[in-house]
């Protein structure tokens, strides 16, 4: 008895098929779970900080190479352009303050929230350095003892608009906040009476709260990589063989 086995076609040719349909496969997975685990870090800075880390969360990029042709041995990565901050808060970092200073100057929504004056001053009104140029910032301590508010006297500016609402200037530095709008002129009355406004918290240091995971997404986009790798290829040959 005689058995005699043949290969119709062309190997050569159905290999090559083969290859470049894992090419795609490859390349076309990795493509989509980048960019997936792009998303899932962007919304996990989203859910822990709400609208204020939309900055934080856009600093995550996203590139898949080769970036001009498929290749079975495509990759992915993602970063962030601000990754001290990002590995700070995976981390729980202790912030302590450098050059021999024994506090960090944390502004208050008094000299940090609208009206800001760039980037230049951090974002804020009245730097630490024109607190003391002003000859009038002074410190109330803490109950617990272990930080001190920095403060600048408050007092009322020239009256603004055709209603004369009140304005507040710190220190005659800046201007800290207005009753411009419904509710704000018995606001800003009130701290008139106050006669001061906190501008910094002084703390020697600061314990940042634990509010990512970095390594669970993509410890998880790592595990749905193989699976569905080895379907879209499949997909690929399936495709080969109807045509």
């Amino acid at each position: 008895m005689k058995f005699v086995a043949q290969v119709k076609g062309n190997i050569a040719e159905y290999m090559k098929l083969e290859a470049e349909g894992g090419a795609r496969a490859a390349s076309r997975v990795m493509g989509e779970e980048t960019r997936r685990l792009q998303l899932d870090l962007r919304s996990q800075i989203n859910a822990a900080f709400g609208p204020k880390g939309r900055g934080l969360g856009n600093a995550w990029r996203a590139q898949t190479f080769p970036r001009s042709r498929p290749s079975l041995g495509a990759a992915g990565l993602v970063w962030s352009k601000v990754p001290a901050i990002v590995d700070a808060f995976e981390k729980g970092a202790m912030i302590r303050p450098k050059g021999g200073k024994k506090f960090l100057a944390i502004p208050t929504g008094f000299n940090a929230d609208r009206g800001r004056r760039g980037r230049a001053n951090g974002g804020m009104r009245v730097t630490p350095a024109q607190m003391v140029a002003t000859k009038q910032a002074f410190m109330r301590p803490f109950k617990s003892g272990k930080g001190f508010v920095w403060c600048l006297p408050l007092k009322r500016g020239e009256n603004t608009g055709k209603q004369r609402r009140t304005r507040l200037m710190a220190g005659g530095v800046a201007e800290v906040g207005t009753g411009n709008r419904k509710g704000r002129e018995a606001w800003a009355r009130g701290l008139l009476a106050q006669g001061m406004v906190p501008m910094f918290l002084l703390l020697p240091a600061v314990k940042l709260p634990k509010r990512l995971d970095i390594r669970k997404p993509a410890e998880q986009a790592a595990a749905r990589i193989p699976g569905r790798f080895v379907a879209e290829w499949d997909k690929e040959v399936r495709a080969n063989v109807r045509t």
